[in-house]
């Protein structure tokens, strides 16, 4: 790939959705619901729009489903576990002329609708309990009020966000699982795309999570981090490769009568395509499948984004 072509890609819109995606994994962290999205920042993580008086408008539509939640161990458990989630989400990216340390500024919002089916059985002393809900309700809202672009040259593009995930999803302590975390979530992150003149891409993601308490249930989840990457080659309007995802728990849950830190891990990785024609909107596409996990459910993700800079 020439400059000249890396150039027109980092004009137009090879940017990510930070859209929430799968939403609900059962184990890690509060009811087994990780804080914020796996599996967002593919091909082009590190490049965003340019700047335009309308803004970039995007959807992400993903389907996550598990069949076996694992224990700190990674043993599978016997407990009839299964979880369907299917997640729509809304975004609005703006990039704008102000600069910040040499960097274009720009802010977002994403807002997602989530389709929960989870179940599980539970022993006690009367017996095994199945219990089961299937909400479809708005999950948390994220706002990012602060983005960084740095194009450092024709190949290489990073860029610095601070997100806040608000506690406005649906929210029911006593429900099996919710859309909704109820509690707020801030999570500095870092992009970073590479391309070479021959079109080999290679992007990388890394987001740290803070969370406060859940009031309704005295729950804190402990610092969770993520590092999402692709690698692979542009082909004409395409860029045919390799994406995943690793995340773990750095710190201990902290609740009343919680025995052990809750910590949970997991790794994905699966095929990932992209397409960018200038004019058009650009596309998104993976199939991640999730291994060795630990503290957590363990399944695959099917996900589907779209993005049109006006």
């Amino acid at each position: 790939m020439s400059h000249n072509n890396n150039s027109k890609i980092r004009r137009f819109t090879f940017w990510t959705l930070g859209l929430m995606s799968l939403g609900a994994t059962v184990q890690a962290t509060e009811n087994g619901a990780p804080t914020t999205v796996f599996g967002v920042y593919d091909f082009g993580a590190g490049i965003l729009p340019a700047s335009s008086p309308v803004g970039t408008l995007g959807m992400r539509v993903a389907f996550y489903s598990a069949n076996v939640q694992k224990d700190r161990h990674g043993r599978s458990l016997d407990n009839n576990f299964s979880l369907d989630v299917l997640s729509i989400g809304v975004a609005y990216f703006r990039m704008t002329d102000y600069r910040i340390l040499g960097a274009r500024y720009g802010y977002s919002v994403a807002v997602p609708f989530f389709q929960m089916d989870a179940s599980f059985r539970v022993q006690t002393p009367g017996g095994p309990l199945d219990l089961k809900a299937d909400p479809f309700r708005m999950a948390d809202i994220s706002v990012t009020p602060l983005v960084l672009q740095w194009d450092v040259s024709p190949n290489l593009f990073v860029n610095a966000r601070m997100q806040i995930q608000a506690p406005t999803g649906d929210y029911d302590k006593n429900r099996l699982i919710s859309p909704g975390v109820n509690h707020w979530t801030f999570s500095p992150t870092f992009n970073a795309t590479y391309i070479t003149d021959s079109g080999f891409e290679v992007s990388s993601s890394f987001q740290t999570d803070f969370n406060t308490r859940n009031p309704a249930t005295d729950y804190k989840n402990g610092v969770e981090y993520r590092h999402e990457f692709a690698v692979g080659q542009h082909v004409g309007p395409f860029t045919l490769g390799l994406g995943g995802f690793y995340y773990r728990q750095f710190s201990d849950d902290d609740a009343p009568g919680l025995e052990t830190g809750n910590r949970a891990r997991v790794v994905a990785a699966g095929p990932a395509i992209s397409y960018f024609t200038p004019g058009m909107p650009a596309a998104w596409f993976h199939l991640y499948k999730e291994f060795d996990a630990r503290n957590r459910s363990e399944g695959y993700t099917v996900a589907l984004r779209v993005g049109h800079s006006f």
